[in-house]
């Protein structure tokens, strides 16, 4: 990409999306195409192609998705699967009509069997059986994948897919029946806290490991692979580092200042066991997160208790 390359970031108001503009921005690319909902359904498929046949963008990042922790996933899989593959389908292929170079799809490490081994490996999608959980989410973003695939196969596009490990940080969901484990922990702590609570139940047993990258490394991550990997293969995007739930409950408690106890909710689904992703791939083309699970803490407490409401 050069500096005045036109480039569309779908979804650039949510978590991720939000974080890849903060990137390019920091690195002098002046030229970025934005819509927000209002201005532009990526569901509505004419108002799509119209968008790319007007504005042509030279560079995609495909990062609108309706996303969703454990709770939101098992209680509207349909939304789940419907709303991802229409988002994904009308960008893909208006971004092969109008001959967009290079598009970046952004697919999660749910996409990967329930019981994989560890760490997981790109060669491992569609070897076994998904999570239950999530499965609705995990098909349209396999699907996604395979999109990307076929096209670059028929049509000689280029376009890319990167599996990012569990994300979190600035701009991210709070919303406790509805968000991921890590953003939802934070706020409940922080009420905990603010109230004087003696104690904070967290869901499930605390036992399963979990691997947390911050969403701005990721951001960094992407407009690298933008710029440097025209490869076939999906690479995937973390830290090759692990927690526990129970590890990560102590360290959000310490971060927000809580000092009740923890107390574990075990009726409620732990979900995968495990997702550590082998991130050599990446490695190996030249990138490393910067951020530490300590600090990206820290940034997106300070974060929430700014701007909660």
């Amino acid at each position: 990409m050069k500096k005045d390359s036109k480039i569309f970031v779908a979804g650039h108001k949510g978590l991720v999306g939000s974080a890849i503009v903060r990137r390019l921005e920091k690195g002098g690319y002046t030229n970025l195409v934005l819509r927000t909902h209002k201005e532009l359904d990526l569901l509505d498929q004419k108002a799509v192609a119209e968008f790319f046949a007007k504005e042509k963008p030279e560079y995609v990042f495909l990062a609108a998705a309706k996303v969703g922790g454990i709770g939101a996933n098992s209680t509207y899989p349909a939304d789940f699967i419907y709303r991802n593959l229409v988002i994904e389908t009308n960008i893909v292929e208006s971004s092969r009509e109008n001959k967009v170079k290079k598009l970046l799809f952004l697919g999660s490490s749910c996409i990967y069997p329930r019981d994989c081994p560890q760490p997981i490996k790109e060669e491992y999608l569609l070897t076994g059986p998904l999570e239950p959980s999530n499965k609705a989410y995990a098909v349209a973003k396999i699907a996604g994948i395979v999109m990307c695939e076929s096209y670059n196969k028929q049509h000689g596009t280029n376009f890319i897919s990167v599996m990012p490990t569990n994300l979190y940080g600035i701009n991210d969901n709070f919303d406790l029946q509805n968000s991921h484990v890590l953003p939802a922990m934070l706020r409940r702590f922080h009420e905990a806290k603010v109230r004087g609570d003696k104690e904070v139940v967290v869901w499930g047993t605390g036992k399963v490991q979990r691997e947390f990258l911050f969403v701005d490394d990721l951001a960094d991550a992407c407009v690298f692979l933008m710029n440097e990997y025209d490869g076939l293969g999906i690479v995937n995007i973390g830290t090759e580092e692990e927690v526990s739930i129970k590890q990560l409950a102590e360290l959000v408690k310490k971060t927000v200042g809580f000092k009740g106890k923890i107390s574990w909710d075990t009726t409620k689904l732990d979900g995968t066991p495990r997702k550590w992703l082998d991130v050599s791939r990446l490695h190996n083309l030249g990138w490393k997160h910067e951020v530490s699970l300590e600090q990206g803490l820290k940034k997106t407490y300070a974060w929430y208790v700014k701007n909660a409401r």
